[in-house]
Parts: C-alpha cells; structure tokens; sequence
C-alpha cells in the first residue's frame, strides 16, 4: 500500500489543491517501509489526483479539499481521508493503527465565494486566502 499525505514542514497541509509537496509511504505487513517527499511542481487540484495515481498512491491523507479534487481522487481509485491536521507522521501511525479520526464529508467550499466573510469549511489553515485581525 501507498500513502500519501499533503505535506507542509511535517504537518498536515490544511489545503489539498495549493500543497507544494507530498510525504509519501510505502506500507508492508502493516508497517512503514520507506518515506519520501515529492515535489508538486506546481499542479493543482483535479491534476494533483494525476499525479499521485503516477505515483501509484492508494490512499491521501489531508486537510481541507474541493469537491472536484475529491471526485477526481475518486476516479483514479485513491482513498481519501480528509479533516485531518497535525503530524504527517502521526497521521499515518493512526491510519495504520485503525484509529486516525478523519472527516468523510470534508469539503473546501471557499472556491465558491469570493472570502467575504473570512470563513469557510476547511479547517484551521492558512491557505494564504484570508487576513486575520
């Protein structure tokens, strides 16, 4: 099995389109055997779900995503664990452990809206979108 996780500075990136880099893991017998960090170089959304199928991904873990990325990941057949903050590596013990809490209905619903009120649905994040006071 391999995992992958959106990956900022060892957290969970909180947004699955604008994530620059991935954390790979290569799972046997239950059990992290290898790690890697791999490059977007650039791709958003509906190509990251590409991307992650070339690197032959069975399931994402992440924080904040849209619903076309989500129906993408879908039809490459890559799993998708979403709602999730934190340690990437944390995370992924917790998947392996069967108890990583996660949220099936996730969704980034600010790519409908133009950020007036400051707020959406995808987690605590800094997508770089809203300005704090």
């Amino acid at each position: 099995m391999r995992i992958a996780v959106t990956y900022e500075f060892g957290q969970v990136f909180q947004h699955f389109g604008h994530t620059k880099q991935f954390k790979i893991y290569d799972i046997e017998d239950g059990a992290v055997k290898n790690e890697d960090i791999i490059p977007t170089n650039g791709s958003g959304h509906g190509a990251l779900a590409d991307l992650l199928a070339a690197n032959k991904v069975d399931v994402l873990i992440c924080g904040g995503i849209g619903g076309g990325a989500k129906t993408a990941l879908s039809e490459v057949g890559i799993k998708l664990y979403g709602g999730i903050s934190g340690s990437v590596d944390t995370a992924v013990n917790n998947f392996l452990a069967g108890t990583l809490e996660y949220n099936p209905d996730v969704k980034c619903s600010h790519h409908d809206h133009e950020h007036e009120s400051g707020s959406h649905s995808c987690g605590s994040h800094g997508c770089g979108n809203h300005e704090y006071h």
